[in-house]
């Protein structure tokens, strides 16, 4: 008897979900809520919702409870855009906090493609429907990054804060384990599988001008690359092996 009740409890909040009344990523009633609701036993409660994690329809985290999953959010890359857009185009509101602002020694990756031996870095992280999404840290040449504020990296993209026409971009993307710092930041387990993402913004005259990094939880987002023709080899397009 006790397994048909948790049975029926899974299946009304299956419904539940089914016809809209929780929004993607947004939280469920909790454990005790839910038991005064159906007159049950928190074991039982906690069964039901068990069996909704196993089908992937809902995930706990801790200070939050239990959640509906959401869809990952796909970001293309045939265009050049920013993540608050795609966010805004799927219908996902975002904000953003500044963690770090300021003007730094070049590392020597940023060094490298910038050309540049001082740069502004911005470390920041952004929220999708209140859940964190991104962490991002964006180098920018010291001449343009002068006149900028910490407000207005905290209101503004750097695509629309720059005085430069760009042009091109190039992104390299791999998998990644979260470091503590970014497992913190996002929510995740230190280790837990990451996209990494970099993205290096020329102008149109060819000259690097940002350098930014970008790492997602993997099971928040997918990149879709859309392919105009089909290769005889049928293998994904900008495969590079890594040594």
């Amino acid at each position: 008897m006790r397994q048909v009740r948790y049975d029926e409890i899974a299946g009304a909040l299956r419904s539940r979900v089914e016809a809209g009344e929780f929004a993607a990523g947004g939280a469920l009633p909790s454990e005790a809520e839910l038991c005064a609701a159906y007159s049950a036993s928190r074991v039982t409660v906690r069964r039901a919702l068990e069996k909704l994690h196993d089908e992937g329809l809902i995930a706990s985290r801790r200070g939050v409870g239990w959640y509906l999953v959401a869809d990952p959010l796909r970001q293309t890359l045939g265009r050049l855009g920013t993540i608050e857009a795609q966010l805004a185009d799927a219908g996902i509101s975002s904000t953003r906090k500044v963690l770090d602002f300021g003007f730094v020694a070049a590392p020597a990756r940023v060094r490298r493609v910038l050309g540049e031996r001082r740069v502004l870095e911005v470390r920041r992280l952004t929220l999708a429907a209140d859940r964190p999404f991104a962490r991002v840290t964006v180098w920018c040449n010291e001449r343009l990054g002068r006149g900028l504020s910490l407000d207005d990296v905290e209101r503004s993209t750097f695509y629309e804060l720059l005085d430069v026409e760009l042009g091109r971009a190039t992104q390299t993307i791999s998998a990644a384990a979260a470091s503590k710092a970014d497992a913190t930041l996002l929510d995740v387990a230190a280790g837990a599988p990451v996209l990494w993402c970099e993205r290096v913004t020329e102008d149109v005259n060819g000259r690097a001008v940002l350098l930014s990094e970008h790492v997602f939880p993997a099971d928040r987002t997918e990149f879709i690359v859309e392919l105009t023709r089909a290769d005889r080899s049928m293998a994904p397009s900008g495969l590079r092996l890594v040594q």
